[in-house]
């Protein structure tokens, strides 16, 4: 006996079981997409030299400090000294660790945006830490 095709049995073709087949491998092609992008990338990063991903992280870490210590746009909704806080300990952090293997040059110029948001810190803060004390200090030594 042939088969019969959907349309002889009365089957909707738009049913809502349909629906979630086409959304399922939707998803699935997405997915397999990512994977490859991910492996993609994988392969990439193998080709970045230690300094640029020591340094591009450092970029990272001090450019989201800068926005929540209130440098950026909108101070008044982005300042947030607590998040500010974690950011700058993880840079100072960073920055003196990676330092010996980063050579001078490139950790000078990330010392001192280092130092820049940590007083940028100091001057936001409405009660600020004592010297010594403030984010980071405990890598870098006081700031002031």
């Amino acid at each position: 006996m042939p088969a019969q095709s959907s349309r002889e049995h009365d089957v909707d073709t738009n049913s809502p079981d349909n629906a979630a087949f086409d959304e399922d491998a939707a998803r699935h092609a997405r997915w397999e997409e990512q994977e490859r992008a991910a492996t993609a990338a994988t392969r990439d990063i193998a080709d970045v030299p230690a300094v640029e991903v020591i340094t591009t992280a450092s970029v990272h870490l001090m450019s989201a400090a800068a926005v929540k210590v209130g440098l950026a746009d909108d101070p008044a909704t982005q300042l947030d000294l607590d998040e500010a806080r974690k950011l700058i300990n993880a840079l100072a952090g960073l920055i003196t660790a990676g330092a010996p293997e980063i050579s001078d040059m490139h950790a000078r110029s990330l010392r001192d945006g280092l130092r820049s948001l940590q007083l940028a810190f100091r001057e936001a803060s409405t009660i600020p830490d004592p010297i010594g004390k403030g984010p980071g200090e405990k890598f870098t030594g006081p700031v002031n």
